[in-house]
């Protein structure tokens, strides 16, 4: 039997808020230097796990489309050149919790995030060797729910779970028929959990416990 342990990203494995908020605010002012609009650090953090559709509605609801779109794309895409150099905070322990949890589980990542952005983290955090797969909403343009299932398929495991911090990763495990673990150090609130962490290094526990024969 296949077991899997997949991950989100933004606030379940690192914060990368404070630099996503500098590279949006460059790219803003390249774009639209008529716009009177600084983003914080507290903006992106709220918008995470979001689409980057939805992303843009709610960061840019006074830009008009087609050129919000096109705003919001082009952040998107300079936000991962600039996170190839500036990076973010990967959460502590996160590598030893990893070492640890490979010895038993499949490890991968689904998010909502734009293509290229989960490879920034892996190249910047050094944790490549440690997952087998990843998905997310800038490859297939499909909602976080039918990514699970997609990469859950594709890998071919019996069982899995999903670790994610927010109520929106709570609803897209569901959907997808998995049990979810809550990452309360995160960024989100969930209620109603099947398990609930304050740390990443309580997660090898968690996981014995809902992935048990």
């Amino acid at each position: 039997m296949k077991k899997g342990i997949i991950f989100d990203l933004d606030g379940t494995l690192w914060d990368a808020c404070e630099k996503i908020a500098q590279s949006w605010n460059i790219c803003v002012k390249e774009r639209m230097p008529d716009l009177d609009l600084e983003l914080t650090e507290e903006d992106l953090r709220g918008a995470c796990g979001l689409t980057m559709t939805a992303i843009g509605n709610k960061l840019f609801p006074m830009v008009k489309e087609p050129e919000r779109g096109e705003l919001t794309a082009a952040c998107c895409d300079f936000e991962v050149e600039y996170l190839k150099t500036n990076g973010g905070q990967v959460y502590e322990g996160l590598e030893q919790t990893l070492k640890e949890l490979k010895k038993d589980y499949g490890l991968y990542i689904v998010s909502n995030c734009q293509d290229g952005y989960i490879e920034c983290f892996l190249e910047w955090s050094g944790l490549v060797r440690y997952f087998e797969d990843t998905e997310c909403f800038g490859r297939t343009g499909q909602e976080k729910d039918r990514n699970i299932v997609l990469l859950k398929e594709r890998n071919g495991l019996d069982r899995a779970i999903y670790v994610g911090d927010t109520a929106t990763d709570q609803a897209s495990a569901i959907a997808a028929g998995l049990p979810f673990v809550h990452a309360a150090y995160g960024f989100g609130t969930a209620s109603g959990a099947d398990a609930v962490i304050g740390d990443i290094s309580q997660l090898p526990s968690a996981a014995a416990k809902l992935l048990a024969d």
